[in-house]
């Protein structure tokens, strides 16, 4: 028996599925955000003169880079109200994506840090720059161009991982397609088109970080 694809099953799909994509980009794309910010804080802190701050943060990348993101989902929607903290389904999807990227984050943003030239950090302290204007306005750029594209993969990495996030209920790209694979009951149909719409996704992301390094080298020149 061959399989008849019905491809009007995608059609009146579409819409349906375009619309858990829009939430799972905005998912993704503030928990890319926070991400970034939490890897540069974590960063300071695993680079920081003080004992206290670099175990902090050492704790903190160890936790989370060595349990697995869906643990860490179940733990704060179902484990934490177990102590008095209840989040919404969305509130723990992006907690848990926040902090399980910011934890690779932080080793990257690290390593960018330490790779930056050391005539650079020279040059703004005789500028007269104070260590948190030299940080700001020539190590971090610096540091971002070159950890870009290993924070390009870690944030591709998160767009493809919001699918946990379905698994306790919050209504992205993944949810929806199941709903509809269990409505309609064409399977080949609803996950094609899904995974197409989370490679088109990926695609654009990609493309933007590209412009975002390509910016940023322009910068580096012009400071350099």
């Amino acid at each position: 028996m061959t399989y008849q694809f019905d491809f009007s099953v995608i059609v009146r799909s579409l819409p349906i599925l375009l619309r858990g994509a829009v939430l799972t980009m905005g998912l993704s794309l503030l928990a890319i955000l926070l991400a970034t910010v939490l890897g540069v804080v974590g960063a300071a802190g695993r680079l920081s003169r003080w004992r206290m701050f670099r175990f902090l943060a050492a704790a903190y990348v160890e936790v989370f880079r060595n349990t697995p993101l869906l643990i860490q989902i179940f733990f704060l929607f179902f484990g934490l109200p177990g102590i008095g903290i209840r989040l919404s389904a969305f509130g723990s999807g992006l907690l848990a994506l926040c902090l399980y990227t910011g934890a690779y984050n932080v080793e990257v943003f690290r390593a960018g840090i330490e790779a930056v030239p050391r005539g650079l950090r020279e040059a703004a302290a005789s500028l007269g720059m104070t260590s948190f204007q030299s940080f700001r306005h020539v190590i971090l750029p610096v540091a971002i161009r070159i950890s870009l594209p290993a924070l390009g993969n870690n944030f591709v990495a998160l767009l493809k991982n919001s699918s946990l996030v379905s698994t306790i209920g919050v209504v992205e790209l993944t949810f929806l397609a199941n709903d509809l694979n269990a409505w309609t009951f064409r399977s080949f149909e609803i996950y094609g088109a899904t995974a197409l719409i989370y490679l088109c996704m990926v695609l654009l992301l990609v493309a933007v970080l590209r412009r975002v390094e390509g910016r940023l080298l322009v910068y580096i020149r012009r400071v350099a």
